[in-house]
């Protein structure tokens, strides 16, 4: 953890270094203006200060944690305090539970203060915050409600896996989690989704008519065109879509309607995000992840049968949760490799979903919009190499225009 930290220490140091340049990238002269440079020079200053103040916070109490044996003593504690509720300390769900509830409570109190001086110092400085106090507690009871009702079945189901699972329990785990996340990406964006925001369909006119055509051109089962009232919550504006088969749903923050004036631009990155669907980088990525999941379990049962590794995290039992914690903590390192493999391929895919919009004949509108899309989240425009190779799922704009270009002179 700590060799990792300073790795990445090193890698946000270099990117400081390059958000302190007092000039634009030279593909940018003329494209952003100072205003907005400046404005954006700021903004990630200010987010990268924090950064390094959150992150050293976070590796003092996770060393502190481990260092100390708090995992055990909470883990101790947590089962103590059922027999006083009149429940069963030796059914392991149970004390899981318990001691998921402490662990999530300490992650609320130990987070809040970052989280508020984030949104409501940081983004409003910026003026991206729109929520008010009132907003954001409402949001985080949600959400606390959300995995009070969801949490204790899956974490039951999988303890019930893991104890009967036997020599198959990798597949019964991948098996249990896929369906899992089948379901959650269902049930989301009908039932979780709309308790934080408002969607409401696309209005008729130009807009509407123009995304649904070229939906249709290229043969997308195109369901429903939401738009979302991001501008609730935050002035960043972004587009999605989602949904299986048949049943295909595009979503649009009303906050990138209302920064891109030319409805063209819109379905520029409309056409962007149509392409990553029509080359399949969902299903793709989808599967590696699905085969990641596979991996990692397959790992997990490796060790959790290892008397040693429990002991040596100061447990002189085998609590099913516990060990997964433990595995978590022992692949750290292959964990952060694996994510930066898939941020490369994240990027390749949005230089090929980009290609694709320019084959479409969407080259001069696709441009301004990810010009526009940049200046109004105020986004980095200087960028170390090696810092956005690791970190970075989609490429610099710096590197999306060039490929642009490149990809429209080939058109023509």
């Amino acid at each position: 953890m700590i060799v990792m930290y300073i790795f990445e220490t090193y890698l946000d140091l270099r990117q400081l270094t390059a958000l302190k340049l007092p000039t634009l990238p030279k593909t940018l002269v003329g494209v952003i203006s100072q205003e907005k440079f400046e404005k954006s020079r700021a903004y990630s200053l200010d987010k990268s200060y924090f950064h390094f103040v959150h992150e050293f916070v976070t590796i003092l109490m996770d060393s502190a944690i481990l260092f100390f044996g708090i995992l055990p003593w909470f883990w101790k504690i947590s089962g103590a305090v059922l027999p006083r509720l009149g429940l069963d300390p030796e059914n392991e769900i149970l004390h899981t539970l318990s001691f998921l509830a402490g662990v999530m409570t300490w992650s609320q109190i130990t987070d809040l203060p970052f989280s508020l001086y984030s949104t409501f110092v940081i983004e409003s400085r910026h003026g991206f915050n729109k929520q008010t106090i009132w907003m954001f507690i409402r949001d985080m009871i949600k959400g606390t409600f959300l995995s009070v009702i969801l949490g204790p079945p899956i974490v039951a189901a999988i303890i019930f896996i893991v104890q009967k699972g036997g020599p198959y329990l990798a597949i019964y785990l991948w098996a249990f989690m896929f369906i899992l996340s089948l379901v959650m990406m269902t049930i989301y964006p009908v039932l979780i989704a709309p308790l934080f925001n408002k969607f409401t369909p696309l209005p008729d006119g130009d807009l509407r008519e123009k995304i649904e055509k070229l939906a249709s051109s290229l043969k997308f089962p195109l369901k429903k065109l939401f738009v979302v009232d991001g501008s609730t919550r935050s002035s960043h504006s972004n587009a999605y879509m989602y949904g299986f088969f048949k049943n295909k749903r595009i979503v649009l923050y009303d906050t990138l309607i209302q920064q891109c004036k030319n409805e063209d631009e819109i379905v520029a990155v409309i056409a962007h995000e149509l392409g990553h669907w029509k080359l399949n980088h969902t299903t793709y990525s989808f599967i590696a992840v699905q085969i990641l999941a596979f991996l990692q379990f397959g790992g997990y049962t490796l060790v959790r049968n290892s008397t040693d590794l429990f002991r040596s995290f100061g447990f002189d039992t085998q609590p099913v949760l516990i060990g997964l914690i433990i595995f978590q903590h022992t692949v750290i390192p292959l964990q952060h490799l694996v994510s930066f493999g898939l941020n490369l391929v994240s990027r390749a895919f949005e230089f090929q979903a980009d290609a694709f919009a320019v084959k479409l004949g969407y080259a001069k509108d696709l441009r301004p919009a990810l010009v526009k899309l940049q200046e109004e989240n105020l986004s980095a425009m200087n960028t170390d190499p090696l810092y956005s190779a690791y970190h970075y799922s989609h490429p610099p704009l710096v590197e999306r225009l060039r490929a642009i270009d490149g990809e429209d002179k080939k058109t023509d």
